[in-house]
């Protein structure tokens, strides 16, 4: 994204908030770990654990890590708006919201980790297990809190108006499809064990990238760095080399040097061979940020 959605203006502050509990987002993963429970007990099969993992892998491939992230998000490459709202819409299929709950989320949190100082929600800096409740069951609520500035061509956007809320009734047609084809075994493999997986693997990727691993790259004057995490490229599609993405936000393509794996930015190389896929940004063709250190060749 080019231009900040939030704006920087000095009343704003990333340091004074409270963490208080969320009742819907608390229900929503636990009802989900609890239906994920159940199907592997008592339901579990070939044909459900084959469709957990291929729905899996969909939406977090195509829905979460191209549409919401690298296209809504970063627009860090262009397709044709059918392709967009086909990809958005597998990302809301992911569980942790619709479109513009995943823009406010995201940017709020690059917003704060930008800053010299922030609160400790928004760096992952409380202990493991402290920081699982705080992400899954909880938000922050800051003292003064920046705006947003949603571009146009989202907020007026009817069919994202409509995934934002409907986002966890999305879930329903396809509860019903899986059990007109498998029963109970389906729906709880195929819904609840993805959710429950998708949800709390974005935070468990998201608390070690914040806190250890590989570094390239320093934003100076962050209170946040990214980290990348290694050996983990295909299972978070390129989405956990995320040390270069703090330092080049904008580029489509994350794995950046030699065997960082990046399956997202593949898929899109074939969406770009297949002409539904263009302008993919990468670090030499976006504006270079003075902020930016190397510490490594």
């Amino acid at each position: 994204m080019d231009k900040p959605r939030f704006n920087s203006q000095d009343v704003a502050c990333a340091v004074q908030g409270q963490v208080r509990w969320s009742w819907k987002k608390s229900l929503w993963i636990s009802g989900m770990w609890i239906g994920a429970i159940l199907g592997f007990c008592f339901f579990a099969s070939i044909g459900a654990v084959l469709l957990f993992f291929v729905t899996t892998a969909g939406v977090l491939c195509f829905g979460h890590s191209l549409g919401m992230h690298r296209r809504l998000i970063h627009n860090s490459f262009e397709c044709p708006p059918v392709l967009e709202y086909l990809l958005v819409y597998l990302g809301t299929l992911v569980g942790l919201g619709g479109p513009m709950t995943m823009i406010y989320t995201h940017d709020i949190r690059d917003w704060a980790q930008r800053k010299s100082q922030c609160h400790d929600y928004f760096a992952h800096r409380q202990s493991f297990f402290r920081d699982a409740w705080w992400q899954l069951h909880c938000d922050v609520k800051l003292k003064r809190a920046p705006l947003l500035d949603l571009e146009a061509r989202v907020r007026n956007d009817k069919f994202y108006q409509f995934l934002e809320e409907t986002s966890m009734l999305q879930q329903l047609p396809w509860a019903v499809l899986f059990y007109a084809i498998g029963g109970w075994g389906w729906v709880l493999f195929g819904v609840c064990a993805r959710v429950a997986v998708c949800v709390t693997g974005h935070w468990l990727i998201g608390y070690f990238a914040h806190r250890t691993g590989g570094q390239d790259w320093q934003v100076t004057n962050a209170g946040v760095q990214g980290y990348n995490i290694k050996f983990a490229g295909l299972i978070t599609f390129g989405e956990c080399w995320h040390n270069n993405h703090h330092a080049f936000p904008g580029s489509a393509k994350i794995g950046l040097c030699r065997g960082q794996t990046d399956p997202g930015w593949w898929m899109l190389t074939l969406f770009e061979n297949l002409g539904i896929a263009w302008n993919l940004k990468t670090p030499d063709s976006i504006p270079e940020r003075k902020e930016l250190r190397r510490l490594s060749n």
